[in-house]
C-alpha cells in the first residue's frame, strides 16, 4: 500500500513504507515526551506506539498535579488504512522541525484532560548505541533510540483548571525509538519465555543544566556486570564543545520507605576522556508509566494490544493512596532536581529493580 512516505527519497528496502522488513510482531516505533515545571507541581508525560505487524497504533497522556492526583487518557485504533497519520482519537503528534521541534496534542474529550504543547530542543539529540539481545536462540531485542532535552510551551487543562505552560518555567525531554522490543501486547502462548537475570537493575536518566545536558541508560546484572551502557554529555546548540561520550556509571540510590521507588541518589559519570562528574538527585514528582501501557499495562491497557478498531478511556487516580500507588508503580518517570557542584538542573530518572538486588536490600 502506498503512503505519503513513499514520495520521499529514503527507502531502505525493496518495498513500500506501510510495513517494516521484518514480520516480527514485536516491531515497535515509540514516541515519548515529558514536560514539567521545576517545582514538581505539574508533570506531563505523553506517548505514541506504532505496531505495523499488529495493525495497531496507540497513545496515552498522563499528568500528575501537585503530587496528589494523576489524570490519564489512553486510546488505541486500527492502524490501517491511515498508517501515515500520527493520530489516535483526540491525540495527535506533528514534527514541526526535524530533530528540533515537535508538537504534541490531546484535544478536548470526556475525561477532562487536554493539552497542546510544543517541544523545542535546546541541545542536540543523543543517539544511543543499539540494544541487541537474544534469548534461547531467539531475537528478543533490536532497538535504536535517541533522546533530547529542551523546553515546552503551550496550554494544558486538567481537573477543570487551565495551566499556561511557559517556556521559561517548563523543561521538557523526549525519546524516539524503533525496532524489536520486549513488552509489546500480551505474552505469546505456548512458547518458552525469554531468560531474565535474577539480580537486575535498569536505570535511565535524561538531565539538563544551563550549560550542559546528559542522557544515559544502564542495564546491570550483578551476575555478569553491565549488560548494556550508553550515554553522552551534550552542550547547547552553537557551543563548539560538541559532546562527550560516557563510558560508565557508579550509583548509590535511596528509596522511599517500604518501596522500590526512587527518593534520592548520587551517581558518578565517567567519560571517555577520563573525566568524572558527580551528580546528586532528589525526586520532586512521579508519573507512573504503567498507566500508559508500559510493563504489562494497567487496568486493561497494554502497549500494542488489540482493543478493537477504536478505543478510548480515562481516569483520575489519588496518588496519595498507598494501595493505588503500589498498583500503578513499577516503571516510573521520576522528575528530579540534580546538583553537580554549584550547578542545578532538572530532568527524568527511571529506575527499576524487579527482583533481588542485595546492594539495596532487595
Amino acid at each position: 500500500m502506498l503512503t505519503r512516505y513513499d514520495e520521499m527519497l529514503c527507502h531502505q528496502i525493496v518495498s513500500t513504507f506501510d510495513h517494516p522488513e521484518t514480520s516480527a510482531r514485536e516491531w515497535t516505533e515509540r514516541i515519548w515526551v515529558s514536560a514539567h515545571d521545576t517545582s514538581g507541581d505539574l508533570h506531563m508525560v505523553a506517548g505514541f506506539g506504532y505496531y505495523p505487524n499488529r495493525n495497531v497504533i496507540d497513545a496515552f497522556g498522563l499528568v500528575a498535579i501537585e503530587g496528589t492526583t494523576l489524570h490519564a487518557v489512553r486510546a488505541s485504533r486500527e492502524l490501517r488504512p491511515a498508517i501515515d497519520e500520527i493520530s489516535v482519537g483526540p491525540f495527535s503528534y506533528e514534527v514541526v522541525e526535524p530533530l528540533r521541534k515537535v508538537r504534541c496534542s490531546l484535544d478536548d474529550n470526556e475525561y477532562g484532560l487536554s493539552y497542546d504543547l510544543t517541544f523545542e530542543g535546546t541541545m542536540p539529540p543523543v543517539e544511543e548505541s543499539p540494544q541487541f539481545a537474544r534469548s534461547r536462540g531467539r531475537l528478543t531485542e533490536n532497538i535504536i533510540r535517541y533522546l533530547q532535552v529542551g523546553r515546552a510551551g503551550g496550554l494544558l487543562r486538567a481537573g477543570g483548571k487551565e495551566y499556561a505552560v511557559d517556556r521559561e518555567r517548563f523543561l521538557a525531554e523526549r525519546d524516539r525509538s524503533w525496532g524489536i522490543r520486549r513488552e509489546t501486547g500480551i505474552p505469546e502462548i505456548g512458547v518458552q519465555m525469554p531468560e531474565f537475570p535474577v539480580q537486575f537493575l535498569f536505570n535511565l536518566a535524561v538531565m539538563q543544566f544551563d550549560k550542559w545536558g546528559c542522557s544515559y541508560q544502564l542495564r546491570e546484572d550483578l551476575g555478569t556486570g553491565y549488560r548494556y551502557f550508553s550515554g553522552r554529555v551534550v552542550y547547547p546548540y552553537g557551543d563548539p564543545a560538541g559532546g562527550l561520550d560516557l563510558t560508565g556509571l557508579e550509583h548509590d540510590f535511596e528509596f522511599e520507605p517500604g518501596s522500590r521507588r526512587l527518593k534520592s541518589g548520587r551517581i558518578v559519570l565517567s567519560a571517555i576522556d577520563g573525566s568524572r562528574r558527580e551528580v546528586t538527585m532528589r525526586a520532586l514528582s512521579k508519573v507512573f508509566l504503567k498507566c500508559g501501557g508500559y510493563i504489562g499495562g494497567f487496568r486493561g491497557f497494554n502497549h500494542g494490544l488489540w482493543l478493537d478498531s477504536s478505543f478510548i478511556d480515562g481516569f483520575i487516580l489519588d496518588i496519595t493512596d498507598t494501595d493505588i500507588v503500589n498498583e500503578a508503580s513499577l516503571l516510573d518517570d521520576v522528575m528530579c532536581e540534580f546538583r553537580c557542584g554549584n550547578e542545578v538542573g532538572y530532568g527524568i530518572v527511571e529506575l527499576v529493580i524487579p527482583m533481588s538486588y542485595p546492594k539495596y536490600g532487595f
